[in-house]
């Protein structure tokens, strides 16, 4: 079986690492190209790998017929015109969340896709890999706790980079909460309310942390605890009650240790620690679908629901009332 040759748009902290698991991690692919705004960054990644060769545009990269699909883990607001291009030149693209940066521009990429006439776009909602949450939602298409009436969500980081706004928390903290509550649910978010607790010491000017409300067509509630600032470690929560039982994310220890009348258990520091599994899965997956012609995983129509929910979660922050979610008919080529 021939390697996927792919191609890397964005070379920064995540598209490194990515490139990483795509040579060193992962059989059945080869990086043949890579590109970056820091021109500099692009050629030193670049002279690391044996094949690769640099661009000095994302399209040059995409036009390139030694690339046969290609990862966009550029900043946000460059997705579409990259995902725009693939589509166009009829190459599988993984696109890093988000898909685009406005709903607008995630239902260009959705029309350009249904246009083409089939799926080419992934979109890196990774915790949909992850061991625990592929569990949890095992558990739930059992039906063994019963249909699903609320879940409890915490999503906590240590800290945050100096440049993280309160708009951030939705956008890109939140938004993996968005998208696995609609996949563990099997349902779409219709309306959304945040509130802003007491503000953390630590937050300085952000708005932290903030308690997401998110209601689904079906009726379950779904909130969000989202801590960005809580010092002790990167602590990912998910408990879902059912009409009969309850199904819960697992604390990720091997052991507990108890001592001293105490027991202790580690804490991931970071989101690499946590979901490294889950990103390894998540391209194994994606280059089984390429190889396969058949794409699996958060598809065109993921990327503009969890879009549209975080407009309306901003809105919902700003205004300080619920607000509806309008989501686009979902077209039967996402089905």
């Amino acid at each position: 079986m021939a390697a996927v040759r792919v191609g890397v748009i964005g070379v920064g902290m995540i598209g490194q690492d990515h490139i990483r698991r795509l040579t060193r991690v992962l059989a059945g692919s080869e990086v043949m190209a890579v590109t970056d705004s820091d021109l500099a960054r692009a050629k030193s990644v670049a002279d690391s790998l044996p094949a690769a060769r640099m661009h000095t545009t994302g399209q040059d990269l995409i036009r390139d017929s030694s690339v046969d699909a290609v990862v966009v883990a550029s900043w946000g607001a460059s997705h579409e015109e990259y995902v725009l291009a693939c589509i166009a030149a009829g190459k599988p693209v993984f696109c890093e969340k988000p898909l685009a940066t406005t709903q607008e521009a995630c239902l260009r990429i959705l029309e350009a896709e249904v246009a083409f006439g089939r799926r080419l776009v992934q979109v890196g909602f990774m915790r949909r890999y992850d061991p625990a949450y592929v569990a949890l939602k095992q558990t739930l298409s059992s039906g063994a706790i019963g249909a699903p009436l609320m879940m409890h969500c915490a999503h906590r980081n240590p800290s945050v980079p100096a440049h993280y706004t309160s708009d951030m928390a939705i956008t890109d903290t939140t938004v993996h909460e968005i998208d696995v509550v609609r996949w563990l649910l099997d349902d779409e978010i219709m309306a959304t309310s945040v509130l802003t607790p007491r503000r953390n010491r630590r937050a300085g000017e952000l708005r932290d942390p903030l308690f997401v409300l998110l209601e689904m067509a079906s009726g379950a509630l779904v909130d969000v605890e989202v801590s960005v600032n809580i010092d002790y470690g990167y602590d990912i929560r998910g408990e879902v009650v059912g009409e009969s039982g309850v199904a819960t994310l697992a604390e990720s220890n091997v052991i507990t240790v108890k001592r001293s009348g105490s027991f202790m258990g580690h804490v991931p520091v970071d989101w690499r620690e946590r979901f490294i599994a889950a990103y390894d899965a998540e391209f194994r997956a994606w280059l089984d679908s390429v190889e396969a012609g058949v794409p699996t995983g958060p598809s065109t129509w993921d990327g503009y629901a969890a879009a549209a929910v975080c407009d309306a979660a901003l809105a919902a922050l700003r205004e300080g009332r619920r607000q509806l979610v309008a989501l686009q008919k979902r077209p039967s080529f996402y089905d």
